[in-house]
């Protein structure tokens, strides 16, 4: 699997961005859906990867800056087509290495507290992340679990 940085130019990853925000719209209600679109994505603070295996788009992940020592997880995704085959796995690993290589003491994330989630907070446990209080400028929301991974050694 090649992880690379991507410009968000690519129709592959317009699809599969389209497809992380319908996936929000149909579990989460509008006022708690922070996923964000190709524009939301295009920030200065925020890094956006591609993983690609075999010429075929298998996820992505962002990292977005919030301060100097705390980044969030934006935007991890795996294509539906390559779900269960470790995607996330190897993302979530890449994200935890660059956020420690930029100096980051934390990594924090914001997802859904209903059970179609479940499996990604399993994930991010199996990693360390913990659950947390809300972070930049989130509010408490029944339908948000916020999780974070202390970096520093």
């Amino acid at each position: 699997m090649e992880i690379k940085v991507d410009d968000l130019s690519g129709p592959e990853v317009a699809e599969l961005l389209n497809d992380h925000i319908q996936s929000m719209q149909k579990y989460s209600p509008p006022e708690s859906k922070h996923a964000l679109d190709l524009e939301g994505l295009r920030k200065p603070e925020i890094t956006f990867w591609s993983a690609w295996e075999a010429g075929d788009l298998v996820g992505c992940v962002a990292l977005q800056r919030l301060n100097s020592l705390h980044a969030e997880i934006k935007s991890m995704k795996t294509a539906s087509a390559h779900l269960r085959k470790g995607v996330a796995k190897r993302l979530l690993q890449h994200i935890i290495d660059e956020a420690r290589a930029r100096g980051y003491e934390r990594l924090s994330l914001e997802t859904g507290s209903m059970d179609v989630f479940q499996p990604a907070r399993r994930l991010y446990a199996s990693f360390g992340f913990h659950e947390c209080q809300p972070f930049a400028g989130y509010r408490e929301d029944s339908n948000s679990v916020f999780m974070s991974l202390e970096l520093s050694d």
